[in-house]
């Protein structure tokens, strides 16, 4: 059964069934990022957080857009010094959703453009159905990424790639983005929700704290040089020990072999 938990915006709402939560936004017609959804993607990413029933997590925007951006027309107005004080908090929201101690799939439906990248770019995984556009559009507004572009972006598929997409603003289409690297899999129109499902429904009942250590061994490492990324696996590697669930994953292998442990999530 679907348990549905509620953020402080009717535009973001939480999902739960069978281990996997689903973030959905859900703003006509274009679901663009206000200040209102960004907020609530950040408490979001908390709820899903915390949950011990969630094992994993999918960011939905919907069959028809995943986001078209930010809300323009509510930043048109607003002055440098006003950016000054909304521009870290923008990038705490985004932020709290690529730290989720979870693996997490982005299912892109139509557009995912600016903010709505930069969203899918937080996530673990990215599926795109094959008429969906991605991109950094920001240049044409005389702006540039605010919500992490400029840096997930480049980590992820490469500097001069990065530069290509940020510098001229174009649009790319699902293939280009799966030959890049920005997207994991390409699913048909309308299918890529249930092949994030089937992305994740393989974490379900998984070692959660072995999941956690490995997220965290990976994306804190890339922040870092090599030997304090070692250091990171070291710490994380010897962490896990302390859970009932290497006991009984080792356990069964020396038992039965691999892959028929029953992990506890503790």
């Amino acid at each position: 059964m679907t348990r549905t938990v509620a953020t402080a915006s009717d535009f973001v709402r939480v999902e739960i069934d069978g281990g996997v939560a689903t973030i959905r936004v859900d703003r006509p017609k274009m679901n663009p990022l206000s200040i209102e959804v960004q907020d609530a993607l950040g408490e979001a990413a908390g709820i899903v957080s915390t949950d011990a029933e969630v094992s994993a997590v999918i960011l939905y925007g919907g069959e028809k857009v995943f986001a078209a951006g930010a809300d323009i027309k509510e930043m048109q107005d607003m002055s440098y010094t006003d950016m000054v004080e909304r521009a870290p908090v923008i990038q705490e929201c985004f932020t709290a959703v690529a730290r989720i101690p979870k693996p997490v799939v982005a299912a892109i439906e139509g557009y995912a453009l600016g903010a709505g990248n930069e969203l899918a770019l937080c996530a673990d995984f990215r599926v795109a159905a094959s008429d969906a556009r991605l991109g950094q559009p920001e240049i044409l507004l005389g702006v540039i990424p605010g919500a992490g572009g400029s840096q997930r972006l480049a980590r992820l598929v490469g500097v001069s790639r990065a530069k290509d997409l940020v510098f001229s603003g174009r649009m790319v289409e699902a293939d280009e983005a799966h030959d890049m690297g920005m997207v994991d899999r390409v699913a048909e129109p309308g299918q890529a929700y249930q092949v994030a499902q089937e992305m994740v429904a393989r974490y379900v009942g998984g070692p959660a704290f072995a999941l956690r250590a490995a997220k965290e061994a990976i994306d804190r490492g890339l922040d870092n040089d090599l030997e304090t990324g070692l250091a990171i696996e070291a710490m994380q590697f010897a962490g896990v020990f302390a859970t009932q669930d290497r006991e009984i994953g080792m356990t069964s292998f020396v038992q039965d072999g691999p892959g028929k442990a029953r992990f506890t999530g503790r």
